[in-house]
Parts: C-alpha cells; structure tokens; sequence
C-alpha cells in the first residue's frame, strides 16, 4: 500500500508542477493582449480563447495533485474534532459513495465529450480565430485518470490510518515563501 501511495503521489506532483507553468504562460498571453489592445488599439481575436483552455487545462489537471496534498475544502467545522481513525471511516465511505463515482462519471462524460469533439476537429465559437479545442477537451479523460488513481492512493491512507490510528500525510514537496523568509529571520536574529 505504501508503494502504491507513494507513486499515485509523485504522478499527481509531477503532473500538477507541469501543467502549473501554465500560469506563467498565461501571465504573458494576457499581458501580451493588454498591451496590444490598450496601447496599440489592435486586439487579438485568440487571447480569450487561450486564457481559459489555459486556465482550465490548469485547474483539471491540478485537481489530484491538490487531493495528494489534502488541499481541497471541506466543511470540517465537525470533522476536526474526530479523532483519526473516525475521520478515516467517514473518509473511506464517503470516497466509496461519493468520490469515485463522480470520478467516474466525469471521465465516461468526459471521454464521450471529447471523442465527439475530436470526431468534427471542434474548434472555439467564441471568437473569429476558432481556435481549435478538441485536443483540449482529452483533458477531462486525463484528469479523471488522475483523480482516480489519486483517489486509490487516499483510501490506501484512509485504510491504514483505520489500521494505525493516524493520518500519513504526503511527503513536503514546497516550500511557503513565508516559511521561507521566517527561517531565514530567525537565522538573522540568531547571528546577531
């Protein structure tokens, strides 16, 4: 279980560290669109169309790298309170009863979608460029996948925390700019 859990990790870090530079492409694209639309007066008729396949490649294939790392909200106004292995129960059903069906259902909906989408080569309506999308709309076939596998990975922990009486928690791969700059200050004040 441990193997298991440590690879569904490491795919969804790595899938979701890859598809996170797109923030950095779609900064200059839409940076790129104010300038030309605002101080050349000659907007493009793509940008919007690339922003949001952009945006929502992103936030698709992001999802099971935020399941890995517990990031996703929840209501734990009640929830906190448990102790561990309740909380892995109640996990353990809810991901059985809700989870991995709606998982499921996104990736049949998302398949059926996209070979559609890739039958007619479908292209964006939603503006004059027509940008072409279908090979964008495989991306809910692939983050279902991931959320799958993800998912596994999480009744793995849910099992042993039922087992062991506490959360397994994935393995830091960042590092919070203020954790950051917090030890480098106290490393400051410790010199001194």
């Amino acid at each position: 279980m441990l193997g298991f859990i440590t690879f569904a990790d490491k795919l969804s870090a790595w899938f979701g560290k890859a598809f996170a530079w797109l923030i950095v492409l779609m900064t200059f694209g839409v940076s790129y669109e104010v300038v030309v639309r605002y101080i050349f007066n000659s907007p493009t008729p793509w940008s919007l169309d690339v922003s949001f396949i952009m945006y929502g490649s992103l936030f698709m294939m992001a999802g099971a790298y935020t399941l890995s790392k517990n990031g996703h909200v929840r209501g734990d106004f009640l929830y906190r309170l448990w102790r561990p292995r309740t909380q892995a129960l109640v996990d353990l059903v809810l991901y059985f009863f809700f989870f991995f069906p709606g998982i499921i259902a996104l990736t049949l909906a998302g398949w059926k979608y996209s070979s559609r989408s890739w039958g007619y080569t479908e292209v964006s309506v939603n503006s004059p460029a027509g940008i072409p999308i279908f090979q964008f709309k495989s991306i809910m076939v692939a983050a279902g996948i991931l959320l799958f596998i993800q998912g596994m990975a999480q009744v793995c922990r849910c099992i042993l925390c039922i087992r062991e009486g506490y959360w397994r928690v994935a393995e830091s791969d960042v590092e919070e700019t203020e954790e950051i700059l917090t030890k480098q200050a106290s490393k400051s004040t410790d010199v001194r």
